[in-house]
């Protein structure tokens, strides 16, 4: 299950996802924004990260105008590893080299069809756990617990 939470500016975008997903078979919850009326996009990435973070949801689809903001709110969640990725590359590193488990993306920045195949290739691509990606992601973990 897919986690998703988007804020006005990527409303239009979240529909595409979810048309997208739908296509690809795959199933998501959806925690709004359900209209392009301006609402408080921290307190979506926050529901959505949270149930990445619980385990309710395997990963989670963040959208906004620029994608940083709700990856800065959704990075508030322990566990959490939300990268904002802007082209395929990015994408593929952020699975394979930090293991991100939420994916935010730019509804202003981006064109809809890079942004398809940016979530194409998060939700396909592994962590390559071995070694130095595993030993620096559990450094990440780690990072939770500070005071």
């Amino acid at each position: 299950m897919i986690a998703l939470a988007c804020d006005h500016g990527g409303f239009e975008m979240m529909c595409l996802v979810k048309t997208h997903l739908d296509s690809t078979g795959y199933a998501y919850k959806d925690f709004g924004t359900f209209s392009t009326d301006s609402c408080d996009y921290p307190e979506l990435a926050v529901l959505a990260a949270r149930s990445v973070a619980n385990g309710e949801c395997e990963k989670g689809i963040l959208v906004c105008g620029t994608g940083i903001g709700m990856s800065i709110a959704a990075n508030k969640i322990p566990g959490i590893r939300a990268a904002v990725c802007f082209d395929s590359f990015s994408a593929v590193m952020a699975r394979s080299h930090n293991n991100a488990n939420v994916l935010a993306l730019g509804a202003r920045v981006i064109e809809a069809a890079l942004a398809l195949e940016i979530i194409k290739l998060f939700l396909e691509t592994d962590f390559d756990g071995d070694g130095r990606h595993g030993r620096r992601v559990k450094m990440i973990n780690d990072l939770d617990h500070c005071d």
